[in-house]
């Protein structure tokens, strides 16, 4: 059996219990399955695959709430549940979408997706059990998958601008999300935290991945990494990344001293 076609159809999946079934199916097969990276796939007319909830409004028009309520932290856990739902169909779509990469970039993204599947999981069952919601109770954007859409035919510019532009914002953001949670201290609000543990430990790894397969890409175009990084930002439009930034987590995901230099410098559009 073929890795990459495997991927497009738990990507096209829109059933949520199905998807995370066949992301399931196709980790457990592993390094049995062939990557075959030549092979040119047919894109779907409809990507990704998701339920009809929830429904997706304007970043802007989500509504913020307060974890000092059980219905914030709901809404709370339900956000980064939803960016995990993401995360999974970007690791596939990387899976699929691009041809012609060595063995270890589709073995990296399914590394990635797996491990994916297994923090939405983790965040679905404590939103049920914990909180009384489900996935889909609140409304949510669709930044993550939009930043995909435009790279969709660039590689070296998806790796840039996803992984470790959009997904390394978490980086930054989990340690103070668990600073809030803990503050509140309720039963629900700890186990939350020991949750966002496990998902800043892999989400280093996944930036990682990021930094390593962009990295590669510029050496092989002859790109200067920091330089190319600035041109697609203002290229795709990527969001200006504000402190504080979790330094030590992006050292261990792989940024040089160089990279959170310029983070911290102005953008053209503030000079």
């Amino acid at each position: 059996m073929l890795l990459r076609p495997l991927a497009l159809e738990a990507l096209c999946e829109s059933d949520l219990e199905r998807k995370l079934a066949l992301v399931a199916t196709i980790s457990s097969q592993g390094d049995s399955l062939s990557v075959e990276a030549g092979q040119r796939l047919e894109e779907p007319v409809l990507l990704p695959g998701r339920p009809a909830r929830p429904e997706l409004i304007a970043p802007g028009k989500v509504p913020q709430r307060s974890v000092h309520t059980p219905e914030g932290r709901a809404a709370l856990i339900h956000a980064i549940c939803h960016i995990e739902f993401n995360a999974i169909n970007l690791a596939l779509d990387a899976l699929w979408r691009f041809a012609g990469m060595p063995d270890e970039f589709y073995r990296d993204w399914l590394r990635v997706a797996t491990e994916e599947a297994y923090h939405f999981s983790l965040l679905h069952e404590h939103l049920q059990t914990q909180l009384g919601h489900r996935y889909g109770d609140f409304p949510a954007h669709d930044g993550l998958w939009s930043m995909c859409e435009k790279t969709k035919d660039d590689i070296t510019a998806r790796m840039a601008l996803v992984p470790r532009t959009l997904e390394a914002r978490g980086l930054d953001a989990t340690p103070l999300i668990q600073n809030k949670l803990r503050a509140v201290g309720t039963p629900d609000a700890v186990a939350a935290c020991g949750i966002l543990d496990i998902i800043l430990r892999d989400e280093i790894g996944h930036v990682a991945i990021g930094n390593h397969w962009y990295r590669w890409l510029c050496e092989r175009q002859g790109l200067e990494p920091i330089a190319h990084y600035k041109l697609v930002a203002r290229q795709y439009q990527a969001p200006r990344l504000r402190g504080p930034f979790n330094t030590a987590a992006r050292l261990r995901a792989g940024f040089l001293e160089a990279e959170l230099t310029a983070l911290a410098e102005p953008s053209d559009e503030e000079t």
